[in-house]
């Protein structure tokens, strides 16, 4: 009975989603509306990934959780762009504080609470240091070949690239990304499968949706992104207004939309290391992370052949503080393939910082 109901459930939202979508495109909405809407979005983002999640179940492992972090990104990049397209130059650099929110929640929110919950079941998480440490790898080149680069260039004032390093950047961004999921899925997919797995040991995770079930959540799906980016632009002006209200710097707009479209992934990541495959979890994180940038910068710069104003995406001293330490610890964390309670923690703590000077810079 629940399963039916849970099935009706995330089947009735997208279909909800849509027609609010259709009520409320292009008009003026009082308050009520707002949250009408705001709800219809959660929800939509909720179902988004449970049908993802529904597939990745049918195609397996590493290759389900590569379908989830797709999934969420391209919820990320459709706030982005609807948000740019909406409110001009004021988001400038909504794409840059947007991706790097991703990558502080993903490398240190959700792999800090990942670890912790695989400690707290087992005393000790345990993981592949070869993937895992792979994944890190390549989040922490693209991180500083499209955040941290624009910084220190002079063709262009500002922490901006010009038109020919913004098209280097996506083309790097976009290939990089691609010989990564190449690697994960065929070449080394043992890797990324959780050490039970890549032992011989199976850890299904209970009987595998039909056809029939997986073609459903597809288009579903669909459904449900096609929801979360069209209200998305009919909430993003109540967005910016409650950040300027509150007295948050513009930056927090960024923080609140990777917030809200990783919610659900933090989720599965949680439930995957209660499962006490922290892989998985391990998997999802800096598959996100890796997803947010490799596929966000392309498609921000196909979006500056019709958007007006500067796209800034350098990162400040601050965030490359973060970032830096984020990397550092990111690697003596995954070297070992075993983490404690103690390397749960730090990531946990750097994210409370990142939360913390986003607020208050």
């Amino acid at each position: 009975m629940l399963g039916a109901l849970t099935s009706r459930w995330t089947v009735f939202v997208p279909l909800l989603a849509a027609i609010t979508l259709a009520a409320t495109w292009g008009r003026s909405l009082p308050a009520i509306g707002v949250d009408v809407v705001v709800a219809a979005l959660v929800g939509a983002v909720l179902a988004a990934v449970h049908h993802a999640e529904v597939i990745a179940h049918r195609v397996g492992e590493p290759l389900g959780a590569l379908v989830l972090a797709v999934a969420v990104t391209v919820i990320e990049v459709g706030l982005i762009v609807t948000i740019m397209v909406s409110s001009g130059e004021k988001s400038a650099t909504l794409a840059r504080d947007t991706v790097f929110a991703a990558v502080m929640i993903t490398c240190n929110g959700i792999f800090g609470l990942a670890l912790l919950v695989g400690a707290v079941r087992r005393r000790v998480a345990v993981f592949n240091a070869e993937g895992t440490g792979a994944a890190l790898g390549t989040v922490a080149t693209l991180a500083t070949l499209s955040l941290v680069l624009p910084t220190f260039t002079t063709s262009k004032p500002g922490p901006e690239f010009s038109r020919a390093q913004l098209v280097f950047a996506a083309v790097a961004s976009l290939l990089l990304y691609a010989l990564f999921v190449m690697v994960q899925t065929v070449r080394h997919r043992d890797d990324f499968l959780p050490v039970e797995e890549s032992d011989g040991v199976s850890a299904e995770r209970g009987e595998r949706p039909t056809v029939r079930a997986t073609l459903l959540s597809l288009i579903m799906l669909v459904v449900a992104l096609v929801g979360v980016v069209g209200l998305a632009k009919v909430v993003s002006p109540s967005i910016e207004s409650t950040v300027a209200s509150a007295g948050l710097p513009q930056s927090a707009v960024g923080v609140v939309i990777a917030l809200l479209v990783l919610l659900p992934e933090t989720l599965a990541a949680v439930r995957a290391a209660r499962r006490d495959q922290v892989q998985i979890s391990l998997n999802l994180a800096l598959g996100s992370a890796m997803a947010s940038i490799g596929l966000t910068i392309p498609a921000i710069a196909v979006a500056t052949i019709w958007l007006d104003g500067p796209l800034v995406l350098g990162l400040g001293a601050t965030q490359m503080v973060l970032l830096a330490l984020t990397v550092v610890v990111g690697v003596l964390t995954v070297v070992p393939g075993r983490a404690t309670l103690l390397q749960g923690g730090v990531h946990v703590a750097l994210f409370s910082a990142f939360v913390f000077l986003a607020a208050s810079p």
